[in-house]
């Protein structure tokens, strides 16, 4: 009985990735020479999920708008979606600032700035002068949309979907047959990701283990202050601010978090969101939210509604002032705020994008050297963790939010789901998408759905 038991514990997959992470942890820490060369673990699994995301991206938002009745919908989506971005964010972002103004991590550093190499941040600031606002709107149009798929870019993937559906819904008809080829290519994508995902426990090992072994226990210690504000910060936010968003929805957020749990741990172990990306988006759609919702609003606040990097941008370009014991005045933090609500989003989808932002952030104010950002190079993959966890879990919300604003959430199914009563809808069926789709006139308003 018991070995029946520890069988089927082991079979689940958040298990698996619990001991992955464990494991990674102790070897790491014990033999960090054979951590160092692990890291090709993580990285291999993160590419195998970034393969499928530009064609599953685009399936599912070209079937799901395409299936629309109301063009207007899918318009009225994206301006709530981004409304809500904004919302979030700057919540994040204030909630940040006031934490590490009460706690001040930075304090008694006594950082000379003069004395600081900014060699090793070279990579980040050049990067930075490249993605400003402008760069960043104009990279929504790709020169090629071949080299969009190829590159894997997902907002010029999103873009061109969003345009092809709505070409195709003008056509009528006719499409229907072409669109029905591309659900059943969409299905054929999530069984792949299935497949996929047997290898993540070995993929958060392998992250795990690396980040253990090159920056080491110590390193934690040294800036364990400001990691402890960041992940209480990140853990509050989510609990209280987000838990108060989910249950204005009708929902609970410790049910939600408790059946996204493989991609909460998938996410810590290797530090990436695009390694969950497509099983958010079958989860999502189990849930209840149709499939134009999901389709939009998940990808999209990829780059739009990074609450996690929101924090830890302003609590990270605060801690360094501290750290060289520059006065910021509160209006001065108030621009610094405004300036991320602008940089965060300009350095969208560039290696180390936090990173990105911040240099670009502390390099338009001119009150604290850019410099700075090396007191935080050893500790950023722990800090990254805690930001990618939480702008995982921040996106989820943010399509249930978008969902019940639009009338697209089922809430009999998500409740069902989410107390473990309809776990097995979607594994071998058909994604729901609706059949017809009517505004919201109440909080209590729902969605007609048909199964395709």
């Amino acid at each position: 009985m018991l070995v029946s038991k520890g069988r089927k514990m082991l079979s689940k997959l958040y298990v698996q990735v619990l001991i992955g992470i464990a494991a990674g942890i102790l070897v790491g820490h014990f033999y960090p020479d054979i951590g160092s060369e692990l890291k090709p673990l993580g990285d291999l699994f993160i590419k195998l999920i970034r393969m499928l995301l530009a064609p599953i991206i685009f399936a599912s938002v070209v079937v799901g708008i395409a299936r629309m009745n109301d063009l207007h919908e899918a318009g009225r989506v994206g301006v709530k979606a981004v409304l809500y971005f904004e919302v979030a964010s700057t919540i994040a972002l204030l909630i940040g600032m006031v934490v590490v103004n009460v706690i001040k991590p930075g304090s008694g550093m006594n950082i000379d700035p003069s004395h600081i190499d900014g060699s090793a941040i070279a990579t980040y600031t050049h990067a930075a002068k490249q993605h400003g606002m402008l760069e960043f709107f104009m990279s929504i149009v790709p020169n090629s949309i071949v080299g969009a798929f190829a590159n894997g870019e997902m907002l010029p993937v999103i873009f061109f979907s969003v345009l092809l559906a709505i070409s195709l819904a003008k056509l009528g008809p006719r499409t229907a047959p072409f669109v029905d080829m591309l659900d059943m290519f969409l299905q054929g994508m999530f069984g792949v990701v299935r497949i996929v995902m047997y290898v993540a426990p070995i993929g958060a090992f392998g992250g795990m283990a690396f980040t253990i072994a090159r920056y080491g226990i110590g390193t934690l210690a040294s800036f364990g202050e400001l990691m402890i504000c960041l992940y209480l910060t990140s853990i509050f936010f989510v609990v209280v601010v987000l838990g108060l968003v989910m249950k204005v929805c009708g929902l609970s957020l410790w049910k939600y978090l408790r059946y996204i749990r493989d991609e909460i741990l998938i996410t810590l172990g290797t530090a990436s969101t695009e390694a969950v990306l497509p099983q958010m988006l079958i989860k999502m759609e189990k849930m209840g939210c149709s499939r134009p919702v999901v389709g939009m609003v998940l990808p999209t606040g990829y780059t739009f509604n990074a609450d996690g990097t929101a924090i830890y941008l302003t609590m990270a370009a605060l801690f360094i002032a501290q750290a060289m014991n520059i006065h910021l005045s509160i209006w001065d933090q108030l621009l610094v705020l405004g300036v991320l609500l602008l940089t965060s989003k300009g350095s969208a989808g560039v290696a180390g994008a936090g990173f990105v932002a911040l240099a670009a952030t502390l390099a338009s104010m001119h009150k604290i050297p850019v410099e700075g950002l090396v007191l935080l190079l050893g500790v950023d993959r722990f800090l990254n963790e805690a930001r990618a966890v939480t702008n995982l879990i921040g996106n989820g919300v943010a399509t249930v939010v978008v969902a019940r604003w639009e009338g697209q959430l089922d809430l009999n199914t998500a409740r069902a789901v989410l107390d473990g009563k309809n776990t097995d809808v979607l594994e071998d069926s058909q994604p729901i998408v609706p059949a017809s789709i009517e505004p919201a006139s109440d909080c209590q308003a729902s969605v007609r759905s048909n199964a395709h």
